[in-house]
């Protein structure tokens, strides 16, 4: 079994959507967490884990949206908390690299959800992007707290925060980046980091792993990232594929 576990259906457009999954289940993807990420596709995420049962989901505010959130979404995630398919308060975090929000802004509805995520026992899907530092002051601050911690997805940040996130309980999500060319710096995280705190992810539509960059990213593809880490790690497919699962399984409760 593989388990996707950060992609995001609502924006999948190549192809309809039953013959994603379809195509998914053929490569041994057997169940898939699609992401909220603002207030407008709080509804479709739930209602996509409503309509499939391999989908599960999670409610958040990306930190590009982050000006965005209101009291009004906040009421609106904690209404869903109790959902039997919610595994994860996200995506949230902290994105400097772009600013889409300005950065007080972030920092403070990054706080607010994982106040959210203390209160009732849930773990968090973080998305860091060029804010090590305050990620960092962030995470030893409430991290403590955070009985199920979570995942920093997509990781492409320091050796530092990797460390740290690691120490703390946390796992790191790797996807298509470490295929690229230029990646050798996620590479290396993926080196030293435990195979036993690994997720694997695609975050489609986005980052499609070579041969396929360029074209629109599937939960399919989720096989070349599980054979890049096994060549990375010098571990045997089905071992990467085993443990990963695994620790899905463990964090999320699937």
């Amino acid at each position: 079994m593989i388990i996707e576990t950060h992609c995001h259906l609502d924006y999948l457009k190549a192809k309809p959507l039953d013959e994603i999954l379809l195509e998914a289940k053929e490569n041994g993807i057997e169940k898939i967490i699609t992401i909220a990420v603002d207030p407008d596709n709080l509804d479709s995420v739930l209602e996509l884990s409503q309509k499939y049962e391999e989908v599960y989901f999670t409610q958040g505010i990306h930190p590009h949206d982050a000006k965005d959130a209101t009291d009004e979404t906040y009421k609106i995630i904690e209404s869903r908390v109790h959902e039997k398919k919610l595994v994860a308060i996200g995506e949230i975090g902290l994105d400097y690299h772009y600013d889409n929000s300005p950065r007080n802004i972030q920092r403070e509805v990054f706080k607010k959800h994982l106040e959210i995520a203390i209160k009732y026992d849930l773990p968090v899907v973080i998305h860091s992007r060029d804010a090590d530092e305050d990620m960092i002051e962030i995470l030893n601050e409430y991290a403590p707290n955070l009985k199920r911690k979570g995942v920093i997805h997509s990781f492409t940040s320091g050796v530092e925060l990797a460390n740290m996130a690691l120490k703390l309980g946390f796992y790191l999500g790797f996807n298509g980046i470490i295929t690229f060319k230029k990646a050798e710096n996620v590479r290396q995280i993926v080196e030293l980091c435990p195979i036993n705190r690994i997720l694997v992810e695609t975050d489609a539509p986005f980052l499609s792993p070579v041969p396929f960059r360029g074209k629109e990213n599937s939960p399919k593809n989720l096989p070349y990232i599980i054979e890049q880490i096994s060549r990375i790690k010098n571990i045997e497919i089905k071992q990467v594929q085993g443990i990963t699962c695994e620790n899905a399984k463990k964090l999320f409760k699937l």
